[in-house]
């Protein structure tokens, strides 16, 4: 079978509006293909996810009720594909006008195929996590930035636009720190379109002291960057890894929704608890 590529996706296309279940409409995109180019062979060197939030999702009850809830659906890294968003915003649509016997019957529709499509009919090693939240609760969801030192304070030059891992240093020969430093100056491109994509992304590290204009510089860099979400945040995280030498890294960037869906990856070189899926003020 030939892998998938992100131009044979929907993106940027007519597409028509199917309001009937239908698990094929969810795209697979291999990830190992934008591993490659930063260096990414066979096992990947970190541990993480991406953490979707759906803000569209409705489906009809058994008496032909609309119901809607919010989704929170968690992708392991180490799966062989990532399911394109737009293809996924249409597999959702396709809930709209069919009937489920509950909340929960949705929840395991959903787990079920998105769990096969990333990883493209091979062994499910690890599946994907679905939670629905049910509009009694939603008054329960919150809004909160993501904590850390913010280093957009700081007054930089700033002339590259395409990422230049050169910008980043450490102080490779003083004693090593542990702090949290943030940005809401992440912007990237999606792949196929080329249309703007903005977020904050949060790094946390334990080792030499990371320059914090350069890493500024760094993460502006990625302005005019044509990359999906997913692949931005694993670059950024290989070229703190190689050029500032951390003991220790986290890098978590939250994107603004697109089509009633945002996309949050999480990386880390060490076990530890996702972050909690909580949405920006800007999402």
């Amino acid at each position: 079978m030939n892998p998938n590529t992100p131009e044979q996706s929907q993106l940027g296309k007519v597409s028509a509006y199917i309001d009937q279940y239908d698990s094929s409409l969810l795209f697979p995109l291999l990830r190992d293909t934008k591993r490659r180019e930063i260096g990414i062979g066979g096992s990947i060197p970190f541990l993480g996810a991406d953490l979707w939030t759906a803000f569209e999702l409705s489906w009809l009850n058994p008496r032909g009720k609309p119901q809607v809830a919010l989704a929170h659906i968690t992708i392991p890294c180490e799966s062989t594909h990532i399911v394109e968003s737009k293809s996924f915003k249409l597999y959702l649509n396709s809930f709209n006008h069919t009937r489920f016997e509950s909340a929960d019957a949705v929840r395991e529709r959903l787990k079920t195929d998105v769990s096969a499509a990333i990883w493209h009919g091979g062994a499910v090693m690890a599946g994907a996590g679905v939670k629905l939240l049910q509009p009694e609760a939603f008054d329960r969801e919150v809004v909160r930035e993501l904590h850390g030192l913010c280093i957009d304070r700081l007054d930089v030059e700033c002339d590259r636009y395409q990422p230049a891992p050169e910008l980043l240093s450490a102080a490779l020969h003083e004693q090593p720190v542990s702090e949290t430093l943030m940005s809401h100056l992440l912007k990237s491109n999606c792949l196929v379109t080329g249309q703007p994509d903005w977020g904050s992304v949060q790094i946390a590290y334990s080792g030499p002291q990371i320059d914090q204009a350069g890493l500024l510089r760094y993460i502006v860099s990625f302005r005019n960057h044509n990359e999906f979400h997913e692949q931005c945040v694993e670059r950024i995280y290989m070229d703190i890894m190689s050029r500032c030498k951390p003991t220790k890294l986290m890098v978590y960037a939250r994107y603004t929704r697109r089509g009633g869906l945002d996309i949050n990856p999480w990386r880390s070189s060490h076990p530890q608890q996702p972050p909690a899926n909580v949405r920006t003020a800007r999402q």
